[in-house]
């Protein structure tokens, strides 16, 4: 079936929902030392040398002003016991999105959830006009991981997981 990106936005998601991705919180603290999250699929490393990521808002988010300020920000990269986390930073009608979430702020200023499968704390490195969102790349600072065998994923519009075999 083919698709027409610009006259149906709808069939063109579900065309992009094929591709499977990861599902992340990134997070960072405001002007008032807040921490603020946001669940994101749209993240990918971009260069080894230097160490580069990127992730992408909409400009719609209410809290978009609070990662375009930060100098630093953290990609949560989250497994299948995160669901509830994903849908709590996702949700707009969510007013403490931090409710019951256990995390700490690391010296660089960054909100790290407890039992994410890997961290990426970042020095906001460039950002972009990507249309109806902004791109952020940023420098990795520090790297964190844990052996984990259970991502969740983003596909078709649902989370998900998969069982890594050997």
């Amino acid at each position: 079936m083919e698709v027409d990106p610009t006259g149906d936005t709808k069939s063109f998601r579900e065309a992009l929902g094929c591709f499977v991705t990861g599902v992340t919180v990134v997070t960072c603290l405001d002007s008032a030392d807040n921490p603020v999250g946001a669940t994101a699929s749209s993240f990918n490393s971009v260069s080894l040398d230097p160490p580069l990521i990127l992730f992408s808002l909409g400009n719609h988010m209410r809290s978009l002003g609070a990662y375009e300020a930060s100098k630093y920000f953290a990609v949560n990269v989250l497994c299948l016991e995160q669901e509830i986390i994903s849908k709590q930073f996702a949700s707009q009608e969510v007013q403490d999105k931090w409710e019951g979430v256990r995390h700490s702020v690391s010296n660089l200023g960054c909100p790290l959830i407890e039992g994410s499968m890997a961290t990426f704390e970042c020095e906001s490195w460039r950002k972009y006009d990507g249309g109806d969102h902004i791109i952020f790349v940023g420098h990795v600072i520090r790297a964190m991981r844990v052996d984990a065998d259970n991502p969740l994923l983003f596909y078709k519009g649902n989370l998900c997981s998969f069982n890594v075999l050997g």
